[in-house]
């Protein structure tokens, strides 16, 4: 079964999610993380950048940049994966703790 991506912006584009749809299996019993560094694996695997706030929408801001608002997101569990514009993607967990990977 594909996962269910939710859009969350006009302005979302299938394109913004790409190939990390296939990514991800709720079968999988790797934990989202774990299946997104396998994954992106060519390209680095998950390698979480520092900086970025979480906002109370989900929208990430790194200082001196505009804020980027949620396109498209997915629970996958107890966690919320949300995809953004320029391949940036965030693993939101329950308490609010948050990792930001690009993958492009």
């Amino acid at each position: 079964m594909p996962n269910l991506f939710i859009r969350k912006s006009p302005r979302a584009d299938i394109n913004d999610i790409g190939y990390v749809s296939m990514m991800v299996r709720e079968s999988d019993p790797r934990s989202l993380r774990e299946q997104l560094h396998d994954g992106y694996s060519h390209g680095g695997g998950w390698d979480p950048f520092e900086g970025f706030t979480l906002g109370e929408d989900n929208s990430l801001q790194f200082p001196g940049d505009p804020a980027y608002k949620v396109m498209w997101e997915l629970k996958f569990r107890d966690q919320l994966f949300c995809v953004y514009k320029h391949a940036w993607f965030a693993i939101i967990n329950p308490d609010r703790t948050f990792e930001v990977c690009r993958m492009d």
